[in-house]
């Protein structure tokens, strides 16, 4: 396979780009962060299927953002973004959104209300008894907030997004390695082969997401595989199968940008005109992005760059500017060199 990133437009096909003639449909993840419940079960099944070290405990004074950024150690990162809302300005269209996989079906499953009509002391789900709210002075399944009304809920809402690799269709990673540790795999994504990787860190600079990085203890990159070794086999990454709302979703990228375009149109009939696609269209400065997003905000404010541009896309041009003007010293040198050498004779 090889790591090469010769793309002559936005809507070339990758994975034949890159060498691969035969090969499957390109796939990527959709996140939907209007569904994100930010449980961080993706930041831990990544590492825990990547064998990805940990990455400090510490808060960071940012709520309960523990990592605060993609890198080496965290190739998921949940972001968890606070922001006033006045009480009784909250965005009236999420309040019933459906919560399913964006909005095609229902994730939570109905459990509390067989519980509710269960014998006292037993169970439908289980032979092993429950125990009973009423006895231990509680309202019957009580929960955080059940107790009180709108009117003493703090006036801020979340925002919470799982990032990652945006596996770019121009991917500046790509051409600035200098040892081909960096490639593009047969479904589309970009993978770093630790082997083969010396550390140089021009990869760091080549990105415009500011994702991949240099793990301390080695020099080598790190970033998300896309869970390259699962996908091989048939099976969806580590962070789609642990996600239990379906937030992060993993397929075909042509049926997730196809279902990401319902999902949109779906927000905005319900009045939350602020969503928007992010790394959806294929026309922007990186080609578009394997792993794209559903934003319910501008993207300053989850952290991501407005209007990603890949560093190498003036690289040709430059490149073809620099022989040129190295042809022009060439000759002047040696137009000097004959006239010195002409009048010395003379």
């Amino acid at each position: 396979m090889t790591g090469r990133n010769r793309l002559s437009g936005p809507l070339d096909d990758v994975a034949r780009d890159a060498g691969h003639l035969d090969h499957p449909a390109r796939v990527g993840f959709f996140t939907d962060t209007s569904v994100c419940i930010g449980c961080k079960a993706c930041e831990v099944a990544c590492k825990e299927w990547n064998a990805v070290p940990e990455d400090g405990l510490d808060l960071l004074g940012m709520s309960f953002d523990n990592t605060g950024m993609l890198g080496a150690n965290s190739w998921r990162h949940v972001a968890f973004i606070e922001q006033s809302r006045p009480l009784g300005h909250q965005d009236p269209g999420l309040a019933g959104l459906p919560t399913g996989p964006s909005g095609i079906g229902e994730t939570v499953r109905a459990v509390e209300p067989r519980l509710r009509a269960a014998p006292r002391g037993g169970s439908e789900l289980g032979t092993e008894p429950l125990p009973n709210a009423q006895d231990l002075g509680m309202p019957a399944f009580s929960r955080p907030g059940d107790d009180s009304g709108a009117e003493s809920r703090t006036d801020f809402r979340w925002l919470m997004a799982s990032d990652v690799c945006k596996h770019c269709t121009h991917a500046g990673c790509l051409d600035v390695c200098p040892t081909g540790a960096l490639f593009r795999t047969e479904f589309g994504t970009v993978v770093v082969q630790q082997d083969i990787c010396n550390g140089c860190g021009y990869c760091v600079s080549g990105c415009p997401y500011g994702v991949i990085d240099r793990r301390e203890n080695d020099g080598r990159a790190q970033k998300c595989t896309l869970c390259y070794d699962r996908i091989g086999d048939g099976l969806e990454p580590a962070c789609a199968k642990a996600c239990p709302t379906d937030s992060i979703q993993f397929g075909p990228l042509d049926e997730l940008r196809e279902r990401a375009d319902r999902r949109l149109e779906q927000l905005h009939g319900l009045g939350v005109d602020e969503a928007r696609l992010y790394g959806r269209d294929p026309n922007d400065g990186v080609g578009g992005d394997g792993a794209f997003f559903l934003l319910l905000d501008e993207p300053e404010v989850y952290g991501l760059p407005p209007d990603p541009v890949v560093p190498t896309r003036n690289a040709p041009q430059m490149w073809r500017r620099a022989g040129a003007a190295a042809a022009a010293f060439a000759l002047a040198g040696i137009g000097a060199f004959v006239s010195s050498t002409l009048g010395s004779r003379r």
